[in-house]
């Protein structure tokens, strides 16, 4: 494996996990789910971009993603406290 494929490919898991560790922020189901849809869609859009395929495309799956991942959390797995 090439350097440049081996960053191609390690720089959206590290997005990626990164927005999973996020995706739980909210008390109930719903708000979880649509903060983790955001997260997703953006990370998704950014990673799509990033490697050269569609940003919509990555974007739609990283919501997907992003919203069951959130809706499917514990409140108390990651709790940032409130939203202001």
């Amino acid at each position: 494996m090439t350097r440049m494929s081996t960053r191609k490919l390690l720089t959206p898991v590290l997005i990626a996990g990164l927005a999973l560790s996020l995706a739980a922020c909210g008390y109930t189901p719903g708000s979880r789910a649509l903060s983790g849809g955001a997260i997703g869609a953006g990370t998704g859009a950014i990673i799509g971009a990033a490697t050269g395929g569609s940003a919509a495309t990555g974007a739609l799956i990283g919501g997907g993603i992003g919203a069951i991942g959130g809706a499917v959390t514990n409140p108390n797995t990651v709790n940032l406290g409130h939203a202001p």
